[in-house]
């Protein structure tokens, strides 16, 4: 394509963007219906990390007191069981981890909740929390794994752009005695072969959870698109994957100029009850994140 026709092709989604977003502005966007007591609930959002060495500006602690009160009211309007995080890390110069503004505010504002999937940050990466419901739902274990080789992480780690892509996952019992699994994922943002890479890591490490039978949710962001081999790759190892209608990552401005990245996948014994449902409201008058959560309801087998 010549520079002219990209440049017409930019033009061309945005306009269509715009006319997008003018009907989503005359049509009530779905949000998740109340939950029945049969359902659980599962969700997963990528909330962007917070730069604690930017006093102001983008994804700074300024841009953070800003949107903290939109994020909080977003997790409310999900009522989820199950909350799985990406970017849920607050970032400084040096390799401290131990505060997490976006962590602790909603833990702080919502006591019903816990976490799992997370650990001292100097030993256990801390940025992929997984919330739970307290009152009916018990974690049995939890762990984490790379999807780079450790050697290459430790090559890279200090390099100013270096980002953690990894999984986090937990093992949890619902009130019933009933056993499930939980693999948060955050898959390369750039690099396809990456993310294909990070997508059979992953099918390895569960194949012999799925060959027991035991119930799995896979959410998170995969930075992938539909037809892609990263979201193939999970299909054909047994994994069931929910797709949303349009955008999960917006831009931070309401955007949706192609397919959803973020989603939600199950081994086929779970029962889809409800959506997927991407919640795309301001609520407490901002956007919480450049990603809409995706939430869904289940019943376990």
């Amino acid at each position: 394509m010549t520079y002219i026709g990209k440049v017409r092709h930019v033009l061309a989604c945005l306009a269509f963007s715009c006319v997008l977003l003018g009907c989503a502005a005359n049509t009530p966007t779905p949000i998740p219906p109340p939950k029945s007591d049969a359902a659980l609930r599962i969700a997963s959002h990528n909330v962007h990390f917070i730069r604690l060495d930017r006093a102001t500006g983008p994804w700074s602690r300024a841009d953070w007191d800003r949107r903290k009160g939109a994020l909080d009211a977003t997790f409310k309007a999900l009522d989820a069981d199950i909350i799985a995080f990406q970017e849920m890390v607050s970032i400084t110069d040096g390799p401290d981890r131990s505060l997490n503004l976006a962590r602790d505010a909603l833990l702080a504002r919502n006591p019903e909740y816990g976490v799992a999937g997370s650990g001292d940050w100097r030993v256990f990466p801390t940025r992929q929390p997984i919330f739970y419901r307290k009152d009916h739902i018990s974690v049995l274990d939890q762990g984490w794994f790379y999807f780079d080789d450790p050697a290459e992480v430790a090559r890279e780690q200090h390099l100013k752009e270096f980002w953690i892509y990894y999984c986090s996952w937990a093992t949890f019992r619902d009130a019933s005695g009933r056993v499930f699994h939980v693999y948060n994922v955050h898959f390369h943002y750039s690099d396809p072969d990456k993310r294909e890479q990070a997508a059979r890591i992953l099918t390895d490490k569960i194949a012999p959870i799925l060959k027991r039978g035991d119930p799995i949710f896979v959410v998170g962001d995969t930075n992938a698109l539909e037809d892609g081999r990263t979201v193939q790759t999970l299909r054909k190892a047994g994994l069931k994957i929910l797709e949303t209608v349009g955008a999960t990552f917006h831009f931070n401005a309401g955007l949706g100029l192609y397919g959803a990245i973020d989603r939600i996948g199950t081994t086929p014994q779970i029962q889809q009850l409800g959506g997927p449902w991407i919640v795309r409201q301001q609520y407490g008058g901002g956007w919480p994140s450049d990603h809409y959560p995706v939430v869904a309801d289940f019943r376990l087998p």
